[in-house]
């Protein structure tokens, strides 16, 4: 069904972005990886070929750059340029203090990361889906876009605008037939907590501790399903927790 298709994915050299680029390849897709650690995409992409005779390419990208998103859409060679599928994964938490207390620097990442440079690719790619009348957009959310948690003030604020643009993004591309999906994931066991504490892995290990996490592939699984829906069918908005968590306040640690 996605045979030959043509995947963009942000932030692809781990977590969820890895296990979607892992998921599209069985399928038999053609995988532009993009991230800004270009040795992690470069050996996911040649993993790939190997194993699934696809083809890849690859981008080192930091979408926080408006110059550089722009200039790596525009610059495609013509045989990649028609975005079938795109997957704003890109995203990051800093931090988990309170407002009054936090870091500046890590409010300004998490906003040019997860809003911003979701902004940015999508305004990049979306206007060649609206000219071939078909593609998906599918946004990388959070439970934090629906339920605000003590010192996630600023993150839960990024991802509650992923969900208002991608909202946005379906009124406004409607009558173009480009799907627009976001994925809301609660607990994710990946590198997200490491990097929220600055690379404490012991702290970040906390978070998870007593209770069985989604994985990236369960996510990864998710996407899958939105994209290979029938064409006439969007799902606007999957919430998906583990079994162990019921919100952001409640979760079973046994």
């Amino acid at each position: 069904m996605l045979t030959n298709s043509i995947v963009l994915i942000t932030g692809a050299s781990s977590g969820i972005g890895e296990a979607c680029a892992h998921l599209f390849a069985r399928e038999g897709c053609a995988l532009i990886l993009a991230a800004r650690r270009m040795d992690r995409i470069s050996a996911i992409a040649s993993e790939l070929r190997t194993a699934h005779g696809i083809r890849t390419l690859t981008i080192e990208l930091d979408v926080r750059s408006r110059n550089a998103v722009e200039a790596a859409i525009a610059n495609l060679p013509g045989d990649w340029a028609s975005i079938d599928i795109l997957v704003n994964n890109a995203g990051l938490s800093r931090g988990l203090g309170k407002l009054h207390e936090a870091q500046v620097e890590d409010w300004e990442e998490m906003i040019d990361t997860n809003v911003k440079g979701l902004l940015y690719v999508s305004r990049a790619v979306v206007p060649g889906m609206v000219e071939r009348h078909r593609g998906h957009v599918i946004n990388i959310s959070s439970i934090a876009a629906h339920q605000t948690y003590p010192g996630g003030n600023v993150y839960c604020g990024s991802k509650a605008a992923v969900r208002a643009i991608t909202e946005g993004l379906k009124m406004d591309l409607l009558g173009t037939g480009v799907r627009v999906c976001a994925i809301a994931p609660g607990m994710v066991e990946t590198e997200f907590s490491v990097v929220r504490f600055h690379g404490d892995e012991q702290r970040a290990a906390k978070t998870y501790e007593n209770m069985k996490p989604l994985t990236a592939t369960d996510i990864a699984e998710i996407v899958l399903f939105a994209a290979t829906r029938p064409a006439h069918v969007d799902l606007p908005e999957i919430i998906v927790m583990p079994v162990d968590q019921a919100s952001v306040y409640h979760v079973h640690r046994g």
